[in-house]
């Protein structure tokens, strides 16, 4: 495959959509592998409104060899001139009577081992046994996401919206920002897709108003190290 207009698409605009990334018995068997793993551990987080796991390839060590598939091992040889590496991977499962709307907002966190005061990093948080932190503006502006999609997705069931173009300006207030909705455009995906985005594009999800589920595993990739003693809360090698 060849996924040169999916990179040009996610440096020019901020996203990029995929398709047949992975195929139904694909999905069958990811789906599966995560059903059938006991869900004892902080990482696991369920209530009426989402089912999410945390920290999924260490917390569902099966998982990766689903995952990390011709094509998706295709992909990220393609996207990464250097040696990337996962930073992060979550799987959420968004009920289907769950009815919430996320707004407009940009990823500024990262996932790290523990809370050290160091100049560039601000915006602490503890959630869940797990530290977050607002890193220098270059791990942000050269970290790719990778949203796989386990359900057909559109804007009836929750699909991203998305500002094309806004991840080249930066750290934004959007509280401050007059967004023009115009320029939404909505990430319809099919199941087995993904969606590829920088995490300074701008995003938001409706609510859900067709009952249906969204299944998506959120990967992210980097190539910087943490200044020290920082270090990633994930770290996964693409072989």
């Amino acid at each position: 495959m060849n996924y040169l207009k999916n990179k040009l698409e996610l440096e020019e605009n901020g996203f990029s959509i995929l398709t047949d990334l992975y195929s139904d018995n694909e999905v069958s068997q990811i789906l599966n592998c995560i059903e059938n793993t006991e869900q004892d551990e902080n990482s696991f987080m369920k209530s009426k409104d989402l089912f999410a796991i945390r920290q999924l390839i260490k917390s569902v060590p099966k998982i990766s060899s689903l995952l990390f598939n011709e094509k998706l091992i295709e992909l990220t040889s393609q996207l990464f001139k250097e040696n990337y590496f996962l930073t992060k991977a979550i799987y959420f499962d968004k009920p289907s009577e769950s009815n919430w709307f996320v707004p407009f907002h940009q990823d500024l966190s990262i996932s790290v081992n523990k809370k050290v005061e160091l100049e560039n990093y601000s915006n602490w948080t503890f959630k869940k046994g797990f530290y977050g932190v607002q890193p220098p503006l270059k791990i942000l502006q050269d970290t790719i996401t990778v949203r796989i999609h386990l359900d057909k997705t559109d804007r009836y069931n929750g699909a991203l919206k998305v500002i094309p173009k806004s991840h080249s300006n930066g750290i934004i207030r959007v509280e401050s920002t007059d967004l023009n909705s115009e320029n939404e455009f909505i990430c319809n995906i099919d199941k087995g897709g993904a969606m590829l985005m920088k995490p300074l594009t701008l995003h938001s999800s409706n609510r859900t108003t067709n009952g249906k589920k969204r299944r998506v595993i959120h990967l992210e990739f980097n190539k910087h190290y943490l200044d020290k003693p920082l270090s990633w809360s994930e770290y996964y090698k693409i072989s």
